[in-house]
């Protein structure tokens, strides 16, 4: 059974009503109040007090003040007036239950009020922030695009301006070969001159000859044969020959493919792509565009190139949540936790990674090794060597010739040595 607290006191004004509450020792918490337009209610078990006041108050800008084993409440009335009585007279139980229940209700309809238009400044809040990231993003981006454009003009003009000075040596050696070949065929020129008019000088021995009539000859001179004309033969027929390749999606020749793998890894990227969780509440207020998991993958790699690796972060995991089939973006969260130092969740992304891509082909490869280096790199951030090992092992297993993990897995094994030996 409760004990009532029947012991208060209290005065009024004509906007306030002022009333002090003894707690008999009993240590009270704001939880412990409950207050509506008309009803009063303090329980602190066993301890229990309960009012239905004369006229309804303002509760929202009512106080309570709890301090000395008392609580002192400031109620604001709705409308000036001087009370009766500090609680409702001649109230039968009916009406008493019907003002606890309707106080009840109109407190849940309150709060529930207040919960959504928290949750509705929650949203605007969160859009705005993400409007704002854009907008910074956005006008980072165009800096670097007026960067790239001026120096792209300061090169064209560079490379305009030697452009001139070739062409402008290129006339200056041509003038100079001209006056050099001017100055090499005078002398030849003088020499035919001289050749020319010696032939037409006759001398007397040759004066004197006759040529013999060709009578029996016709009038035909001995260069009077025709030569007759070469016989070239037609030219070709132009044809057009068609050549069938064999159709591959992978860049491996098909007898060093293995096509029943690859035609699986290719049907199960297909598959992940289709799934796409579209019934999150995160959703309601994003573009169409962003609800691509391509698109937030794209732009967790433009955070993480910018060294924004937790919104990087959160874009991968709305990614993840959105389709939890692409191994990339549990590759790439794994690449950010490494950054902010979440050394377990990267083993986590990174064997979730290994685990999708599967089974294993040369379109994969890539993904694979840079799986097992991050998880190895993980394992040996935690100092557990061993694992680490292993997984660059894998990895050179799959790229034999990647000198840089050849080096690091080097090193990790005089690590290991070094640890055994101190041990």
């Amino acid at each position: 059974m409760p004990v009532w607290l029947r012991e208060h006191s209290w005065r009024q004004t004509l906007t306030a009503v002022y009333l002090s509450l003894p707690l008999r020792g009993a240590r009270a918490t704001p939880a412990n109040i409950f207050c509506s337009e008309q009803y009063l209610k303090v329980s602190i078990p066993p301890f229990l007090f309960e009012a239905i006041l004369y006229a309804p108050i303002d509760d929202a800008n009512s106080t309570a003040k709890i301090g000395n084993g008392n609580i002192f409440f400031t109620l604001c009335k709705k409308e000036p007036a001087m009370w009766d009585s500090l609680t409702l007279a001649n109230a039968g139980k009916e009406k008493l239950q019907y003002l606890r229940e309707n106080a009840v209700l109109k407190a849940q309809e309150k709060a529930k009020e207040e919960t959504e238009a928290k949750k509705i400044t929650k949203q605007e809040h969160k859009k705005y922030t993400l409007e704002a990231t854009m907008k910074l993003e956005e006008t980072e981006r165009k800096r670097i695009e007026d960067l790239k454009e001026k120096e792209r003009q300061k090169v064209a003009k560079e490379l305009e301006f030697w452009k001139n000075q070739q062409i402008d040596a290129d006339k200056y050696k041509s003038i100079q070969k001209k006056g050099e070949l001017h100055q090499e065929t005078e002398p030849l020129k003088e020499r035919k001159k001289e050749k020319m008019n010696k032939t037409r000088i006759p001398s007397e021995g040759t004066s004197k000859i006759r040529f013999k009539s060709t009578e029996g000859h016709g009038s035909r001179s001995i260069f009077s044969q025709n030569l007759k004309e070469e016989q070239l033969p037609a030219p070709r027929a132009a044809a057009t020959i068609t050549v069938n390749f064999t159709p591959r999606v992978f860049p491996t020749a098909l007898r060093e493919s293995r096509v029943a793998e690859e035609e699986e890894w290719l049907h199960k990227q297909a598959e992940a792509r289709r799934i796409i969780n579209s019934d999150l509440s995160e959703l309601e207020d994003l573009k169409e565009e962003e609800r691509n998991p391509d698109w937030l993958k794209d732009k967790g790699n433009k955070m993480f190139a910018m060294g924004n690796y937790l919104g990087a972060v959160n874009a991968y995991n709305l990614a993840v949540r959105l389709n939890n089939k692409l191994p990339l973006l549990y590759l790439n969260r794994a690449a950010c936790h490494l950054k902010l130092r979440n050394l377990h969740k990267a083993i986590e992304d990174s064997s979730k990674a290994l685990e999708l891509l599967t089974p294993p082909v040369p379109d994969n490869k890539n993904a694979r090794v840079k799986a097992h280096v991050r998880r190895g790199t993980a394992f040996c951030q935690l100092e557990l060597y061993t694992e680490g090992l292993q997984d660059y092992e894998a990895a050179l297993k799959i790229d034999p010739r990647n000198k840089n993990i050849e080096k690091d897995a080097e090193k990790i094994r005089h690590l290991i040595q070094e640890t055994t030996q101190s041990s």
